[in-house]
């Protein structure tokens, strides 16, 4: 079983056989989420260190006992923040679990704490589990690493940000899914009051005369089915 949550923004529950995953979990957002109600958090992935995506990383963590994976700088802050299990990490090797593995990849984007210091670099994250490869853009622009990731790892997931401003507009969003060659995409980054506030049913319309399926979940009980 292999399901996946888009709970707001960039934050998504990955839900498999042995519990939850959480991504980027800016999760106060959601008025309607609540963590606890999720089953066994045991993993959070932060893919970079603003405010918006680290969300309420230290609180979940905390009262779950989930380990947090992050690249270094962004690692060193949870942890002066109390955060017990924390994985630091750099881009570009695997990573085991017993869910199965993932890949921190390059992101373009800028990246600074919520504490106004440096969070080293920004990053995207691929996820293989029972099979299925999802990849998480994170906060970026369009970028040929895309077409590097399409050949390596042939993802068959894409969550990709939509919104514009602060990264991928729709535009350079539909040219990214062509580049990564995904037959399935899931939009995100596309409301954060008052800057943000995109419509992505204009994204999916995008896709309707392809072969590529764009599915929005929007709703507190859309979950998409994977495996």
């Amino acid at each position: 079983m292999l399901k996946l949550k888009h709970i707001t923004l960039s934050a998504f529950e990955i839900i498999n056989d042995s519990g939850t995953i959480l991504i980027d979990p800016f999760v106060s957002l959601n008025a309607q989420y609540n963590y606890r109600n999720s089953k066994n958090i045991s993993d959070i992935f932060v893919t970079h260190g603003h405010y918006d995506h680290v969300g309420q990383t230290v609180e979940i963590a905390k009262n779950t006992g989930a380990d947090v994976t992050a690249i270094v700088d962004v690692a060193a802050y949870f942890q002066t923040l109390g955060v017990k299990k924390v994985h630091p990490v750099g881009i570009g090797s695997w990573l085991n679990y017993d869910w199965g593995r993932c890949i921190f990849l390059p992101a373009i984007h800028t990246c600074t704490l919520p504490n106004g210091a440096s969070g080293g670099v920004a990053a995207s994250i691929l996820f293989e589990i029972n099979g299925v490869r999802i990849f998480h853009a994170g906060d970026t622009s369009l970028t040929v690493e895309f077409k590097g990731i399409n050949e390596v790892y042939h993802p068959d997931v894409a969550l990709l940000p939509i919104g514009g401003i602060y990264g991928m507009d729709i535009e350079h969003a539909v040219i990214a899914a062509k580049w990564l060659g995904v037959k399935m995409i899931v939009p995100m980054h596309y409301y954060l009051p008052p800057v943000i506030d995109v419509d992505p049913r204009d994204f999916a319309k995008k896709f309707e005369e392809t072969d590529v399926k764009c599915v929005i979940l929007d709703n507190e009980n859309d979950e998409l089915l994977l495996k």
